[in-house]
This record gives structure tokens, C-alpha cells and sequence, in this order.
């Protein structure tokens, strides 16, 4: 255990090196899990190494660089791919199981929710890229999770300081308010887009 806790110090101190693309490259490669990423960014924001706001900005374009890079195995290795590379990637073909079935039964509109959802917030964005689903719109719903998802971390981070590391203790009041925000706006997406399909047949 000593030999990992030196190399996850290693690391942080490499990350902290790096400033702003510290958090980019953490996020975007994510071998240390994304929201002790942000919480450490929210540390160094309490530091005074970093800007809370650009903090949060580079948080955000690490978040998408990993989703995109997820999006675009997904579309252009498919699962045959995951299955044979997924576990070097944390992927196990059970997660990919369930984020195709979310995805197939729910729409794109999911890429959104399951952002708030621990292991799919990654998975989710395969099936999106499998489906071919727009880019376009795979970035905006991706951006519309990640600000706050970031937001929340760097923020909790910096007032915790010193504690950061408590970072999961201290979020879950905030991350299960979260999730149900998430929800709300995905049965508000349903609703409407079972709204539009209605017209379109009685206007047919």
C-alpha cells in the first residue's frame, strides 16, 4: 500500500506541475478517478496556485477530451473493440451491457443524465459514438453534465483544503441532489419529445 500511496503522490505532484493541464490531462485520461481530480484542483485553488473559474473552465474541456475519446472508440471500434481491450480500460462488458440498453431505451438524451451516474458517466459515451450519434449535439450534452459536475468539485475542494482528500464523504449531500436535478430534466426531455412525436402523427 505504501508503494501505491507513493505513486499516487508522484502523480498528484506531477499534476500540480502542470497547473491548469494538470487538470486537462487527469481528467481527460482519468487514471485517478475524475472528481478527486477536481477536488485536488480545488485544493490548489485554495492554495492560491490556481483561479477557482479556470480551475472549472479546465475541468470541463478535460471532461469532454475524455468523452470524446470514448465517443470515437465507440464509433469506430464498436464493441468488438471493448471487448477485447475494455478491461485496460476499466470497461467490463457488463457496464457496456447496461449503457447500451440506457442508450437504446432512452435516446441520446441519456448522454446528459448518466453523466451523474457513477461508471456510466464514462461507459455511456460508447454506445453514443456506436450509434453514430451526432457530435454536435453528444458535445452540448456533454458540456451541459460537466460544468456543474466540475463546478461542484472545484468548489468542494477548495473549501475543504487541507481535507480534500475527504472529498467523497463530503459530496454525497450534494452529488444525490445532483442526480435528481439530472432526472427531472431527463422525464422533462421524455415528455417533450413524446409531445412532438404526437403532433407529428396527428399532423400526418
Amino acid at each position: 500500500m505504501d508503494i501505491i500511496s507513493g505513486i499516487i503522490q508522484h502523480l498528484f505532484e506531477w499534476l500540480r506541475s502542470l497547473g491548469y493541464f494538470g487538470i486537462v490531462l487527469g481528467l481527460a485520461v482519468e487514471v485517478i478517478p475524475s472528481e478527486i481530480v477536481l477536488a485536488y484542483g480545488g485544493f490548489l485553488v485554495h492554495q492560491g496556485d490556481l483561479n477557482f473559474y479556470l480551475a472549472v473552465l479546465f475541468g470541463t474541456v478535460g471532461a469532454l477530451l475524455q468523452q470524446w475519446i470514448l465517443y470515437f472508440i465507440g464509433r469506430f471500434g464498436g464493441r468488438p473493440f471493448l471487448n477485447k481491450f475494455g478491461k485496460y480500460i476499466k470497461i467490463k462488458p457488463h457496464h457496456m451491457d447496461i449503457a447500451e440498453n440506457w442508450f437504446n431505451k432512452y435516446g441520446s438524451g441519456i448522454v446528459f443524465t448518466a453523466r451523474f451516474v457513477p461508471v456510466m458517466r464514462q461507459v455511456i459515451s460508447i454506445p453514443a459514438g456506436i450509434a453514430k450519434m451526432s457530435l454536435w449535439r453528444f458535445s452540448i450534452l456533454t458540456l451541459l453534465a460537466s460544468i456543474p459536475w466540475s463546478f461542484l468539485f472545484v468548489y468542494l475542494g477548495s473549501v475543504l483544503g487541507d481535507q480534500w482528500e475527504n472529498i467523497h464523504e463530503k459530496a454525497a449531500p450534494y452529488a444525490t441532489p445532483a442526480i435528481l436535478v439530472a432526472i427531472a430534466v431527463l422525464v422533462i426531455y421524455f415528455l417533450l419529445k413524446w409531445n412532438s412525436n404526437k403532433k407529428k402523427k396527428g399532423s400526418a
